[in-house]
């Protein structure tokens, strides 16, 4: 069983790196600061404690060796910040590269390791959104930065881009669905452009279990 770090409802990051846009338009003012919208991300879905939601993953490549794994598995998160995905079975040609397996970010999490910056407010899919640059405190040599478009209304995050020093770009969207009360993420899509690598990918998740007990030994595996 492979167990790996996730934010809420983002296994699809996680396979898209285990295989291998939209540009922000600068306003000179802005009703809000980035470390404020975070604030209001952290809000959302306010009384979730805890979720367990099953995932279907399915990746295809477009170009050379074309494979076209499909995974199972199950998703968890305990607040304050404790993400896991696990996979019921993991392909034997991906076990080298597992290492990979990533997760879209925690707006908590953001805060810790990331410079937050809010560089211009634009419409995506006729809903205006605040689009928020990340970029490592401590310099990275693969990912030059990420942008966060946060949707103005819901402060939910329909879209994330990566952008990286080779040149490399990963895109995911996303959409949610009301389960249980709380606005959860639905189905995910990415298109991945990065050395040796162009595929698309696309997840969807089950129903949510919501406030649960959860055993710690999930995410401390995933360490």
């Amino acid at each position: 069983m492979e167990t790996f770090a996730l934010m809420p409802g983002n296994a699809l990051l996680a396979l898209i790196l285990l295989l291998g846009g939209v540009q922000a338009t600068a306003q000179p003012s802005s009703p809000l600061d980035a470390a404020t919208i975070i604030t209001r991300m952290e809000a959302r879905n306010v009384s979730l404690n805890s979720y367990r939601s099953r995932v279907h993953v399915n990746v295809r490549m477009l170009n050379f060796p074309w494979l076209a794994p499909k995974l199972d598995g199950t998703a968890y998160y305990k607040r304050p910040g404790a993400f896991a995905v696990v996979f019921d079975r993991v392909p034997s040609y991906a076990h080298g590269i597992t290492k990979l397996f990533t997760d879209i970010g925690d707006p908590s999490a953001w805060r810790k390791d990331q410079t937050l910056e809010l560089i211009g407010t634009q419409t995506l899919n006729d809903r205006p959104v605040y689009v928020v640059k990340l970029t490592k405190k401590i310099y990275s040599t693969i990912l030059d930065r990420a942008l966060v478009y946060v949707d103005a209304q819901t402060y939910e995050l329909p879209r994330m881009e990566w952008y990286y020093r080779d040149g490399g770009k990963v895109t995911m969207t996303q959409a949610y669905r009301d389960d249980g009360g709380f606005q959860m993420v639905a189905t995910q899509h990415a298109d991945i452009a990065i050395t040796h690598v162009r595929a698309v990918a696309d997840s969807s998740y089950g129903p949510y279990q919501t406030n649960i007990a959860l055993d710690d030994a999930v995410f401390q595996q995933s360490k």
